[in-house]
C-alpha cells in the first residue's frame, strides 16, 4: 500500500498533522514507540483520576485560532493554574505577585514592594550579570532570588546557578497586582475527562501502530536521486513527519545534543481525599531532590474519597531514558544547526515537535506549528 505520510509519533505534533491531512484526504500512518499516544500529554484513570503521567500540562493560549482547534476534539473546564511555592515550610504565591511580597516582606502597596526590589537589586551593585544567579539577581533582588529562583533552578539544571549561562533567565515576570493566576493568556483550561481522550479523536479513523519506533519499523533507501520509505510489509511512503530526537533521527553520527530528563514517583493515597489543597506545589530548597508534587484531581476540581500525587525529580538525560527538555545553549545550538543542514537534503522530511526541531514548546506552539506544516505541504 502506497501512504502519503508516515508520521512518527503521535504526540500533539504528529496528531495534529495527521488529523488534517486525513481531512485533505491524504493517506497518513502513525507509529509510536511508546504503547500508547499522546505523548507527553498522555493522562490516563488511576481511582477515578486523571492522571498526567509526564507531569503537569496545562493548556493556555492567546491565540482565538488555536483554542477553538483545541476545542473541536475536547471540552475544556476552567481550571486556573495557581501554583503555590513551599521554601522551608513557609509557602508562597506564584507567579511573583503582591501576595508574595506581602508574604515575604509585609508590604501592603504595590509602590512599597517596587521599592523593596529596587533597594535590593541597587544594593547588589550587579551591572553586567556573567552567569545566571547574577542575572536573577538583576531582576528580583536577593529574597525572592533566594527562596524562590535559587533552589528550584539549580534542580531544575542539576547545576549551580553561578555555572548557568546568563541567558537562560532572560526575564522574571514581577506582577504588581494580587493575582495568582500564573498564566496571562487569554483562554486556559483542561480537557475534561483528560487529552488522551483530545488526542483519540484527533486520530480517529487513522490507523495507528504503538510500541514500534522508527528505526524498528521503516528503511530508507536511495533510488533515482530521491530517498524510498518503505516498512516491512513492503509498504511505501511519500514522506516521513519525525517528532522524535533529530540527532537519533541521524543515527547521532554528529555526537548527541544535550535534553534534560524528568523521572515520576506516582502514589496513590487511599482514604486521603485532600493531600496538599492544590494542583501543583514547588519545592524551592535544593536539599528537596524533587522540584514538585502534583495532586492531579485538583486540575479536575474531583471529589473522589482517594487522590493520586507525584512527585517529580529533574535528571540527566541519558540514552534510553526519555527526553524532555533540549539544552539549547551555544554549543548544542551550534550542532543542531548542522542536523539541520543534514534534513535540508532530505526532501522527504518533515521534523517538527519540542524534540524534532530541538525547541521548547507550549502546547498551543505544537498546534500552531503543526498546522503550519500542514498548510505548507498544501501550498
Amino acid at each position: 500500500m502506497k501512504y502519503d505520510y508516515l508520521v512518527v509519533g503521535a504526540g500533539l505534533f504528529g496528531s495534529v498533522f495527521a488529523c488534517e491531512m486525513k481531512r485533505h484526504g491524504r493517506r497518513v500512518l502513525v507509529i509510536d514507540r511508546r504503547e500508547h499516544i499522546a505523548g507527553n500529554v498522555y493522562t490516563e484513570s488511576v481511582s477515578g483520576i486523571q492522571v498526567h503521567r509526564y507531569g503537569a500540562h496545562i493548556f493556555h493560549t492567546s491565540d482565538r485560532e488555536i483554542w477553538n482547534y483545541a476545542n473541536q476534539y475536547a471540552e475544556f473546564n476552567q481550571y486556573i493554574n495557581s501554583p503555590v511555592a513551599r521554601y522551608q515550610g513557609e509557602l508562597y504565591n506564584l507567579p511573583f505577585n503582591m501576595n508574595t511580597f506581602n508574604k515575604m516582606w509585609g508590604v501592603i502597596t504595590p509602590a512599597e514592594a517596587r521599592e523593596k526590589i529596587a533597594e535590593q537589586i541597587a544594593g547588589l551593585g550587579i551591572t553586567e550579570p556573567s552567569n545566571l544567579e547574577e542575572q536573577a539577581l538583576s531582576l528580583v533582588g536577593k529574597d525572592v532570588y533566594e527562596k524562590l529562583v535559587k533552589g528550584y533552578t539549580e534542580k531544575q539544571w542539576g547545576r549551580d546557578c553561578k555555572e548557568l549561562p546568563a541567558f537562560i533567565i532572560k526575564r522574571l515576570p514581577l506582577r504588581f497586582t494580587y493575582d495568582n493566576n500564573y498564566f496571562n493568556d487569554r483562554y486556559q483550561g483542561i480537557p475534561i475527562g483528560g487529552y488522551t481522550i483530545m488526542v483519540e479523536n484527533m486520530l480517529r479513523g487513522i490507523e495507528v501502530k504503538t510500541g514500534i519506533s522508527y528505526q524498528e519499523f521503516a528503511t530508507e533507501q536511495e533510488e533515482d536521486g530521491h530517498v524510498c520509505v518503505t516498512d516491512h510489509a513492503g509498504n511505501t511512503y511519500d514522506k516521513v513527519v519525525y517528532t522524535g530526537m533529530v540527532d537519533e533521527y541521524f543515527d547521532f553520527c554528529l555526537g548527541h545534543l544535550e535534553y534534560r530528563s524528568l523521572k515520576f514517583e506516582t502514589e496513590t493515597l487511599v482514604g486521603c481525599d485532600n493531600y496538599q489543597g492544590n494542583a501543583v506545589v514547588n519545592y524551592t530548597e535544593r536539599e528537596i531532590p524533587y522540584t514538585r508534587v502534583i495532586e492531579h484531581k485538583h486540575f479536575e476540581f474531583g471529589t473522589q474519597p482517594d487522590t493520586v500525587i507525584t512527585r517529580e525529580y529533574p535528571a540527566i538525560w541519558q540514552e534510553g531514558e526519555e527526553p524532555y527538555y533540549p539544552v539549547n545553549d551555544e554549543a548544542n545550538t551550534v550542532l543542531l544547526e548542522k542536523y539541520q543542514e543534514l534534513a535540508k537534503a532530505r526532501p522527504h522530511l518533515i521534523l517538527g515537535g519540542r524534540l524534532g526541531q530541538y525547541k521548547y514548546y507550549d502546547m498551543d506552539k505544537v498546534i500552531g506549528t503543526a498546522l503550519a506544516a500542514v498548510r505548507e505541504e498544501l501550498s
